[in-house]
């Protein structure tokens, strides 16, 4: 490992991201220099960090190289490994962008969820095809105090748990994972999001993402809310024939989740690069094994 290691800071609705290009897989990033790098006191700061690598280096995406030169190595703020990140697949293309390895139009992006396809816009914007969900049956129910409410069960990649509610407030701190039940449907824990309608085709939300805490914004969360919302609405596109669109409110801006009558659900928002810079090595050895 060189003694400095290059990064970048970006952020989709402000679900921020440390991002750490690595071709050739070649850094160690266990899950305590994860943590310390998305420290926001003591590190970079991030809700996650974006381990930028091409498919064929990496063990567990070199069977997507041939769609998808690049894979995103998503690791939650807390080290731990995720499937997917709808905000961190529109950064991860920014970055793409803005080393050159891509340009404005369509390209292909691995995921531990599977091959994403991205739409760079002129505009700026980043459509993401974040694939189906899939609906697993059974009753879920979260709770936050006394108050508990069903919430639909969506997994887009990663367990989500959609509780609508009168009031965002009702949500609490989002300091600690909001309880649910039965344990079984969520065995590896889950992304919660609190929602509340704000008009037709309009809804805001709040998440406690699993292993980051409360976040500004989750683009798998948005999609779980949109598809939770289609269904409570009559408007499930599968069964009308009809492609069925919800705005999003997030605390960090606004996303727009399209679901299509073949069940594909289409990601639009913003994706920006703050800051690069480079790591110190010898901090990051001693962070990790303090």
């Amino acid at each position: 490992m060189s003694t400095r290691i290059a990064f970048l800071k970006g952020h989709g609705t402000e679900n921020d991201f440390v991002i750490v290009p690595d071709p050739e897989n070649a850094i160690d990033l266990p899950p305590a220099a994860v943590a310390a790098l998305c420290d926001r006191r003591a590190g970079i700061g991030g809700d996650g960090l974006l381990h930028v690598v091409r498919s064929a280096a990496h063990p567990e995406a070199e069977a997507m190289a041939a769609e998808a030169e690049w894979f995103m190595d998503y690791r939650n703020g807390d080290g731990s490994v995720a499937e997917m990140c709808g905000n961190g697949v529109r950064v991860f293309a920014r970055y793409l962008q803005r080393a050159g390895h891509v340009t404005e139009g369509d390209l292909a992006v691995a995921t531990r969820g599977g091959v994403k396809t991205v739409h760079i816009a002129k505009d700026g914007d980043v459509t993401v095809g974040m694939g189906r969900a899939v609906l697993p049956e059974g009753d879920v129910t979260v709770s936050v105090g006394e108050r508990s409410w069903p919430a639909r069960n969506v997994n887009m990649g990663n367990p989500h748990a959609v509780a609508f509610v009168d009031d965002l407030s009702h949500a609490g701190d989002l300091l600690s994972p909001p309880p649910f039940s039965p344990p079984a449907a969520y065995p590896d824990g889950v992304n919660v999001e609190f929602v509340a309608d704000r008009g037709p085709g309009h809804v805001a939300l709040r998440v406690h993402e699993r292993g980051s805490g409360e976040t500004r914004s989750c683009g798998t969360g948005a999609c779980a809310v949109a598809v939770a919302a289609a269904r409570r609405d009559g408007a499930d596109p599968t069964a009308t024939g009809a492609p069925a669109t919800y705005t999003v409110d997030v605390p960090g801006g606004t996303l727009v989740i399209t679901e299509r009558p073949d069940g594909e659900i289409e990601m639009t928002g913003p994706a920006v690069i703050v800051a690069e810079g480079e790591i110190d090595a010898d901090w990051l050895g001693t962070a990790t094994s303090a």
